[in-house]
């Protein structure tokens, strides 16, 4: 194994990154697929030229079929707690969120081109990949870990308002105002950071990064889903 290709490479991935969450949430939403395509094609070709095998990446030969199994498996488990959570009455409106209140054909597109492409790629390519491989390399696997996961909480900060602005159970839970929006903000970071620690050890331990994909897309994108299914039980209850 090549030692680290310096500090360039990483401060390259960390700005590309950085511009991408500016472009996808806030300059050019609308471009957010291409930006997150762009980007994860960035975020690999900065992590090869850092020393960084296929392996190291969660891509490496043989390990495709073992990934798709997890991602299978955490996509079935995620699917059944959406499910249960939809089907019982007072966890039922955590999931009338505003944001999946659209079309069919455009909740649809969401759920399998928008999320997958457009944030499951970036965020797993860039942060469970490269910037991962890259701490490993570095740091070892506690810091490796650590610091992947806290770079992608604060990745969430310019998410974070539109969640709780869209989703109703959360706006009547945190309230408004300033400091309502700023606990807000620090716990969405928080968790996304925890959020981070589970899927560096899922793409570790199973070898592959196709496994926190899976994780990813079915708690994102299967989302979209669950909200729509909650708004059509909730129309007929009323």
């Amino acid at each position: 194994m090549r030692r680290p290709g310096g500090p360039v490479p990483l401060v390259l991935t960390l700005g590309v990154l950085g511009a991408s969450n500016v472009l996808s949430n806030r300059l050019l939403p609308g471009a957010a697929v291409l930006v997150g395509v762009v980007t994860a094609a960035a975020c690999l070709a900065l992590a090869r030229s850092d020393g960084a095998s296929w392996a190291d990446l969660g891509l490496g030969p043989g390990t495709f079929r073992r990934g798709l199994r997890w991602a299978a498996t955490a996509a079935l488990v995620v699917a059944g707690v959406y499910t249960l959570g939809v089907a019982l009455p007072f966890t039922r409106e955590a999931f009338l969120d505003r944001r999946a209140d659209l079309p069919t054909s455009t909740l649809l597109y969401h759920a399998l081109v928008r999320v997958p492409l457009g944030t499951v790629l970036v965020e797993e390519v860039g942060f469970r990949g490269a910037l991962l491989a890259m701490g490993l390399r570095r740091w070892g696997h506690r810091t490796g870990v650590l610091v992947s996961s806290g770079l992608f909480g604060l990745w969430h900060l310019l998410p974070a308002s539109g969640v709780r602005l869209a989703n109703p159970a959360v706006a009547e839970l945190f309230g408004g105002g300033s400091v309502a929006s700023g606990f807000w903000t620090a716990l969405a970071v928080v968790g996304a950071a925890f959020a981070g620690i589970v899927l560096c050890e899922l793409r570790l331990r199973s070898g592959s990064l196709l496994a926190p994909m899976g994780l990813h897309w079915a708690t994102n994108g299967l989302a979209y889903l669950a909200a729509d299914l909650a708004r059509g039980i909730t129309a007929r209850a009323g």
